[in-house]
């Protein structure tokens, strides 16, 4: 299987592991195979108790929690691809796995970008299958009907995304287990996993837009009607990158409120869009097997880029290899009558550079 992961790489294997893989690990749904979340049942699912217990009394979430991690993850490796820790978690080129434990339990920014964006993940796949009548117990957001600006020639109406409802649910979901946390940093851990569950919860909440259309003569545009919507989650993974790139260090030990680690400046608020971490990252630059780092050897760089996905950061200075591929592709294509098209081969060479 060559390069491999604490715990195993997939669902499979985490469950055939045990319980002290996958416990709590619901992200790992989110790189099953399609409908096998389904086929195995709550019972069997590397879920805490309580995930479990709320999975067996309404099981219609299931699909759409699978969904939030894995759109979680999805934009987790979107948002970092180009950097040394690529959230691609697995060996290449197969298919990344969820998080390993040292991600999950590090207490470093990296930590708090995972959870942060799987909450908000949660969110917006239940939200959105909310308001595309797939449950039962939620729809549409009523609470805006019948509201709007008259005078200013709009109200709201159509199928404002419940928010409420998704956060709510993501609330119940992920934020008991973390309870579960123990360990000499375990009420410093907890405070943040929580902290960065609910500002990823807020990320959607704040990026939540208002989209209207008009009605009248002619295209006149006399009423419009407006409901609000969520943003696409790509950009909710911008703004939570942005949040990561300006995370703050707290302290681990916890006494009644979350304190900065520089004393200096504890008089500065914590918002709860803040992305908060305890302990420092590594560079990533070197694998390290028992923790999980896969390193940046054999990653493809940009060579004349002077950014993280640049031959000499990403590489970590030492150095790159140059080799040549060839590509050979259609091209000059034309119809001819009748009927079919013909094309030429055309052949191209790319120098693609790699880290040492």
């Amino acid at each position: 299987m060559g390069w491999a992961r604490p715990c195993g790489l997939w669902l499979l294997l985490a469950l055939a592991l045990g319980p002290g893989c996958a416990r709590g690990s619901w992200m790992w749904l989110g790189v099953a195979s399609v409908g096998l979340p389904d086929k195995l049942g709550c019972a069997d699912l590397p879920l805490s108790g309580r995930q479990k217990e709320l999975c067996r009394r309404k099981p219609h979430l299931l699909p759409s929690v699978r969904d939030g991690a894995r759109l979680g993850l999805r934009e987790c490796r979107s948002q970092f691809r180009h950097e040394r820790w690529d959230c691609a978690l697995g060996p290449a080129p197969a298919p990344a796995p969820a998080p390993a434990a040292y991600e999950l339990s590090s207490g470093t920014k990296e930590t708090a970008f995972i959870y942060a964006v799987t909450a908000a993940g949660l969110v917006h796949s239940v939200t959105r299958s909310c308001s595309a009548g797939n449950m039962t117990e939620c729809s549409c957001d009523t609470k805006l009907q019948n509201g709007g600006s008259a005078s200013e020639g709009w109200h709201w109406g159509g199928c404002s995304d419940d928010i409420h409802y998704g956060m709510s649910f993501s609330r119940k979901f992920l934020d008991g287990p973390t309870k579960n946390i123990t360990g000499k940093d375990g009420s410093g851990l907890l405070a943040m996993n929580l902290h960065n569950n609910e500002a990823g919860r807020q990320a959607v909440a704040k990026l939540m837009s208002v989209d209207c259309r008009c009605h009248g003569v002619s295209g006149s545009c006399a009423v419009k009607t407006c409901w609000k919507t969520m943003s696409p989650f790509e950009k909710v993974g911008r703004f939570l990158k942005d949040k990561y790139e300006n995370s703050i260090q707290i302290s681990d030990r916890l006494k009644k409120k979350i304190l900065r680690k520089e004393k200096s400046h504890r008089k500065i608020p914590v918002r709860k869009e803040d992305l908060l971490y305890i302990n420092k990252s590594p560079n990533y630059c070197v694998e390290d097997r028992k923790l999980g780092i896969r390193g940046t050897r054999g990653r493809e760089c940009n060579r004349t880029s002077e950014g993280p996905d640049g031959c000499n950061l990403l590489c970590c200075g030492r150095g790159y290899n140059t080799h040549v591929v060839r590509h050979v592709e259609r091209c000059e294509c034309k119809f001819v009558w009748c009927c079919y098209v013909r094309c030429r081969q055309c052949e191209s060479m790319t120098d693609v550079h790699t880290c040492k």
